[in-house]
């Protein structure tokens, strides 16, 4: 699944431990998008945790490494996961926003499935207006999940927002999913779009959107971090959709995420894409990823 488990398979079934091993493991947490700063911290907590437990075998430094990311990522955990909430609210609105070629598109499919397995009906909105290949990738997803799509041939983002509010409350949807073009977050007169769209949401139906998250490609490495920032600063996250883990994915850069979030109001994280079928969304949990981080 991830990267850096190719780079440790031999380094977890050597004969023994030594300065050497340790050297070998920073170098492939750097190789593998976890940053500096967090390599550091889980080297000193790993060395710390194997002279205290006495640990030497390669085995046993793999057990204890999986525990210090396990601790490490717990803060980025959503518990309650909104994945599996039973919304207070009638719809509950989902805003899903990202740069371009994230997977924010397909991840909404997988979204609406996911709701619609916990029999909750859903609607979405078609928010991206620059591309009409984007508004076709949604109804197409729309069509595999049997669920109506709002959209405009013209217009903006935050007149087809508008509508799909106060569509979903007409339909009593359980849900509402609003797509948006991709964007890079230094591209000021599409961030202020996305301000706009999320006001406008607000004075439609007041409280939402309930749900603000951001589709990050895991193989973006250490610009995610920037990109969860700035989207951040912009918008105000609740969650975020990391994408792209299965078979190139370095994976590291969940480690980084953990180590430079800081805060209550911080994103959390919802759930990774592990692959292009309709069912490959799973919810975040710290301690199975760190355990398939590294086994």
């Amino acid at each position: 699944m991830f990267g850096l488990r190719k780079t440790l398979g031999s380094l977890f079934k050597s004969s023994r431990t030594d300065e050497a091993w340790f050297d070998t493991l920073e170098e492939s947490l750097l190789q593998s998008d976890v940053g500096v700063p967090t390599t550091e911290r889980l080297m000193s907590t790993l060395r710390a945790a194997a002279k205290s437990e006495k640990a030497a075998s390669p085995e046993a430094l793999q057990a204890l490494l999986i525990s210090a990311v396990s601790t490490l990522l717990s803060s980025l955990e959503a518990n309650p996961n909104p994945l599996f909430m039973q919304s207070a609210h009638q719809p509950e609105v989902w805003l899903v926003v990202g740069v371009n070629g994230a997977g924010k598109t397909t991840s909404i499919g997988k979204l609406c499935h996911h709701f619609q397995s916990q029999e909750r009906t859903v609607l979405l909105a078609a928010g991206d207006t620059f591309r009409a290949a984007a508004r076709n990738q949604l109804k197409e997803w729309a069509t595999r999940n049997g669920v109506e799509v709002v959209s405009q041939e013209g217009g903006d983002a935050a007149a087809v927002a508008h509508d799909a509010i106060h569509a979903a409350m007409a339909r009593k949807s359980d849900v509402l999913i609003i797509d948006t073009a991709g964007r890079l977050a230094t591209q000021d007169n599409l961030m202020e779009e996305l301000k706009k769209v999320k006001r406008v949401i607000g004075k439609a139906l007041p409280g939402a959107p309930h749900q603000i998250a951001l589709v990050l490609d895991g193989n973006t490495g250490q610009n995610g971090i920037s990109q969860v920032k700035a989207f951040h600063e912009a918008l105000g996250l609740t969650g975020l959709i990391v994408t792209k883990l299965d078979g190139t994915a370095k994976g590291g850069v969940i480690c980084a995420l953990a180590q430079t979030l800081q805060g209550d109001s911080k994103p959390l994280i919802f759930a990774l894409g592990k692959g292009e079928g309709i069912g490959d969304l799973v919810a975040f949990n710290a301690h199975q990823y760190a355990s398939e981080l590294f086994n």
